[in-house]
């Protein structure tokens, strides 16, 4: 019962429209205040413990080098090369964006920032080409989700600090789902080329002469090196997955200064505080939810769910498959970043139980709370994407279900063959 008054708070705190970090705040000290056995004084400390790992000190690195390289002409220039490469298909806009997307993730990593940058530029030159408006969202929409599942990912890295996981190893799990992502998107979007319902996706670009495409692959080579700096210093055993943080922060910096020269001096004020702000928000869901955790382990929260899960099915694959339905349930109700925070000791635990691989399941979570991100009624990527084609909401939704099933395809092939997630780095880290 007590549960059940914790998460039905929670819900309901959300739904009233309190920031999540509040909801989670509130109901924590609600709990911890009435239960017995528990220090309201100690709630702090929870929440500071909880913070308190040198893995997460890697968040407002990459969080700032993404802000850097996303006000320092890094965009432009991707969708720029994007268009040389694919605009000569049916559907060309479409598979620009997606290129793009798949490009910046390697060095945003968060889907709501490349919704926001490549919506901006996109977006317009779509709705200039005939799209209808809500496929020009949702193609955007469904693109950005790339940026969690390509590394460097801040939902990997939080994954990473709370099971002990290799981050470095999460980053190599996540380059075959994501590729597989942005081949599917690709394939519905020329798919639907050849249906009558979408004349515009038939307008193709020119074909680029390859002086043109060397031209642009010149100019963005900096940004598409980023990732090989990044993965090729960690791996390679020249810096921790932490100060590869850093280390991106400085790339980006010299990239944007003395590169595409985008960036001046009274810029930085602004990505600074865009950065401070983005990294507080996701520092406080942490905390709160290590508060929240506590009390959570108070009620032998994680020994519950497992043996009432197990009176469900003894199967691994069933439980997979119940772990990850749960999981899409609840993010498309609350923030993703907040359910994979609280969540996640559970999950793992119970995974652990049933004897499921904790890299894979990290992925598949990811591409979970990205699936909800285009599912109603939160859809935070709809609704970014919506404001910027200037339609309705419904429009935008309609025409996102065919890319919503491209993604649970490959969420499909990833629960079906774990080896699309676990491979790249057991062959890495191998001895």
């Amino acid at each position: 019962m007590t549960l059940i008054l914790i998460f039905g708070g929670l819900l309901v705190l959300v739904m009233l429209g309190v920031p999540i970090i509040l909801a989670i705040a509130s109901v924590s000290l609600a709990g911890v205040s009435l239960l017995d056995g528990l220090v309201p004084a100690l709630m702090p400390q929870k929440t500071f413990s909880m913070l308190d790992s040198f893995s997460l000190l890697a968040l407002p690195y990459f969080i700032l080098a993404g802000a850097i390289m996303a006000r320092g002409g890094l965009s432009e220039g991707l969708i720029s090369f994007s268009q040389k490469i694919v605009g000569h298909i049916r559907g060309s806009l479409g598979h620009t964006a997606v290129l793009s997307c798949t490009a910046m993730a390697n060095v945003s990593g968060s889907s709501t920032a490349e919704a926001a940058a490549v919506g901006s530029i996109m977006i317009p030159a779509m709705k200039k080409q005939g799209y209808q408006p809500g496929m020009a969202a949702s193609i955007v929409a469904a693109s950005a989700t790339i940026g969690p599942i390509i590394p460097p990912s801040m939902t990997m890295i939080i994954y990473g600090s709370m099971t002990g996981v290799s981050i470095g190893g999460l980053f190599l799990a996540g380059i075959l789902p994501g590729i597989l992502i942005a081949v599917s998107l690709m394939g519905v979007i020329y798919g639907m080329s050849y249906l009558p319902a979408y004349p515009e996706l038939r307008a193709v670009l020119p074909r680029a002469s390859l002086k043109e495409v060397l031209r642009s692959t010149v100019e963005v080579w900096p940004a598409l090196l980023a990732p090989f700096v990044i993965l090729g210093g960690i791996l390679g055993g020249i810096f921790t997955a932490t100060e590869a943080g850093v280390v991106a922060c400085v790339y980006s910096l010299a990239v944007s200064v003395f590169w595409y020269r985008a960036l001046k001096l009274k810029d930085m004020f602004a990505i600074l505080v865009d950065a401070a702000v983005t990294t507080a928000m996701v520092a406080g869901v942490i905390g709160m939810a290590g508060a929240l955790g506590w009390m959570l382990s108070y009620l032998n929260f994680n020994d519950l769910m497992l043996d009432n899960l197990r009176g469900l099915t003894t199967s691994p694959m069933l439980m997979l498959l119940i772990l990850l339905a749960l999981m899409l349930l609840l993010t498309m109700l609350l923030d993703g970043l907040a359910v994979v925070v609280v969540l996640v000791p559970t999950i793992v635990y119970i995974g652990e139980a049933f004897a499921l691989e904790p890299m894979q399941l990290g992925i598949l979570m990811i591409m979970i709370t990205q699936i909800a991100g285009l599912t109603p009624p939160v859809a935070i990527l709809l609704f970014i994407t919506t404001s910027i084609a200037k339609t309705t909401f419904m429009d935008t939704v309609r025409a996102s279900w065919p890319f919503v099933g491209a993604l649970l395809f490959v969420l499909g092939l990833v629960v079906v063959i774990p080896e699309l997630a676990t491979w790249l780095p057991a062959r890495v880290f191998s001895p």
